[in-house]
């Protein structure tokens, strides 16, 4: 009996399981480096509105500046006639310093990055070897209250410098040059500079703190004072940003949903490795389990594998499965066929010994003779079926190799030896020389098996067709025998089966023939012949 592995069942779109590996462990990755990627951009947002607010503070000391420049008299009865020529008149001696224009907008954008280098600590102030502008120094001391009053709210380091870079307004340093500071350099040509430097502390800061690189650092912001297209001086700022993690701790109720989410994204990667990997594989430890204690008795295919990888494990599970329950079933069948197919001729013998060990003596010699050739003859019968039951032990357990054949040599052979017999082999045209993906003697075990039942069935003629179909060679042989009744279609290919048992047919030679085709990965069937029988071979090509 043929046994068939199960067909697969249809499927959705499937994934590989190193697809779904890949997806989990970069999400797994992604989740640390995405927090720290936030936690750098959410730090780099704290420094640039470090600046944003010093560029703010700047537009007022700076408009502060220039509203008392325009305030000075300009009168000679007052003295201050020097003030007013050296900040409000245009400087030509000094072509570095451009208009700014007439927009009425002009804004200063935040440039700092953390991504950037990070400068080292100011340099330290120099003596200053050029004479500081009276007004200027007027303006400087007239601002220092305002300063200390601005530093005390925003926590700012306020410097307030000329147009030589000379500090005229804050704390400290007052009198000292920082004109050959780099930003300070860049603010005396007019434009707006700021920069990131090392932060120096004499405590140091708490271990958690370590992770944040804007702990140590100081944005230091020069902001020119420009007045119609004249430099009257610098308003320079410096202040340490916000700490990301005293800023976190202040904002806990977003860190809260931030972590919540993080969470359920964690749950959620558990829940989606759970259906993809470890739910297909639990159902299939049920079903192996229910079989083995005898509540299922094949094990199906998982209806959702997702992967196809388990996919394909739970197809080569259901065809295990399959083809053991199959081949269980074989057994169970065979087994009661051979014993059925022994106790006829051993319940003959025995009945035949027991008369003559009876009546021996007795018994006319004509009968004993009778009964001595029924002996012979059941003996005979049990040696012929003992050896068809080894044939198909062989079939059964054939190990393929990898030889080829082809028709014509195999019926070159074979014409004569049963044209002897009586059976002529037709063809209807030339047998193509293919080669075929079966054993010379594999191939001849299947024919001439085929050839004998046409013998027994009172054939005198073969005719012999071949034609391709895909990777097959198909092989019709069509005889002009007996051939086969309607009622015995369906069971002559069951084992046992056979309607010559009195000519010494055992019902296994086509079970032989399908063995034999079924492990070279061929098959047979019944033709539609309205006379004699007809087989139809399917013979694999060798690749």
């Amino acid at each position: 009996m043929p046994i068939n592995a199960r067909l697969p069942l249809p499927r959705k779109t499937l994934f590989r399981l190193r697809s779904i590996l890949l997806i989990v462990m970069l999400a797994v990755l992604a989740l640390p480096l995405g927090g720290l990627y936030f936690f750098r951009i959410y730090e780099n947002e704290l420094v640039q509105q470090t600046e944003l607010e010093l560029i703010s503070q700047s537009a007022a000391l700076a408009a502060t500046f220039r509203q008392l420049v325009r305030d000075q008299p300009r009168d000679n009865d007052y003295g201050y006639v020097q003030f007013s020529t050296s900040l409000t008149q245009p400087d030509t001696s000094n072509p570095r310093q451009e208009p700014i224009g007439n927009a009425f907008y002009t804004p200063v954008i935040p440039s700092v990055d953390l991504i950037a280098p990070i400068e080292p600590p100011r340099p330290e102030a120099r003596p200053s070897t050029r004479a500081v502008d009276p007004l200027a120094r007027k303006i400087g001391k007239h601002m220092k209250q305002i300063l200390h009053d601005t530093q005390q709210i925003t926590l700012s380091g306020i410097r307030l410098l000329d147009a030589k870079g000379t500090v005229i307004g804050g704390r400290e340093e007052v009198g000292l040059s920082l004109a050959h500071i780099p930003e300070i350099k860049q603010a005396l040509q007019g434009k707006y500079a700021s920069i990131i430097r090392q932060r120096l502390s004499d405590e140091p800061p708490p271990p958690l703190y370590s992770i944040s690189r804007g702990t140590h650092v100081r944005v230091f912001t020069a902001f020119p004072i420009i007045e119609e297209g004249r430099l009257q001086g610098i308003v320079y700022l410096s202040r340490t940003p916000t700490n990301i993690i005293k800023h976190l701790y202040e904002n806990k109720g977003i860190v809260l949903l931030a972590t919540l989410s993080l969470l359920v994204l964690a749950v959620l990667l558990i829940l989606f490795v759970s259906s993809t990997i470890s739910r297909p594989i639990r159902e299939l430890l049920r079903q192996t389990e229910r079989v083995r204690q005898g509540e299922q008795r094949e094990v199906e295919p998982i209806q959702n594998p997702v992967t196809k990888e388990v996919a394909q494990l739970s197809e080569s599970f259901a065809g295990m499965s399959h083809a053991l329950a199959e081949r269980s079933d074989y057994i169970r069948r065979f087994a009661t066929h051979v014993s059925h197919e022994f106790k006829t001729p051993l319940t003959a013998i025995q009945g035949a010994l027991e008369l003559l060990h009876d009546h021996i003596d007795t018994m006319p010699p004509e009968r004993r003779e009778k009964f001595i050739q029924n002996l012979l003859d059941d003996t005979q019968r049990l040696k012929q079926l003992v050896n068809r039951l080894l044939e198909l032990a062989r079939a059964d357990a054939l190990e393929t190799s990898k030889d080829s054949s082809n028709l014509p040599n195999l019926f070159k052979a074979l014409n004569n030896r049963y044209q002897d017999r009586g059976l002529t082999l037709h063809f209807s045209r030339p047998l193509p020389n293919t080669a075929l993906a079966i054993a010379p003697d594999a191939l001849e075990t299947v024919v001439t098996n085929l050839l004998d039942n046409s013998l027994q069935h009172r054939a005198h003629r073969i005719d012999i067709h071949t034609s391709a179909n895909g990777n097959n060679l198909q092989l019709r042989l069509h005889d002009d025998g007996e051939g086969i009744s309607p009622a015995n279609r369906d069971k002559i290919f069951t084992p046992f089966f056979t309607t010559k048992r009195t000519k010494g047919g055992t019902g296994l030679g086509l079970e032989i023939v399908t063995s034999i085709l079924k492990a070279y990965g061929g098959n047979i069937r019944l033709g539609n012949a309205s006379q004699g029988a007809e087989f139809v071979l399917e013979l694999p090509l060798f690749p």
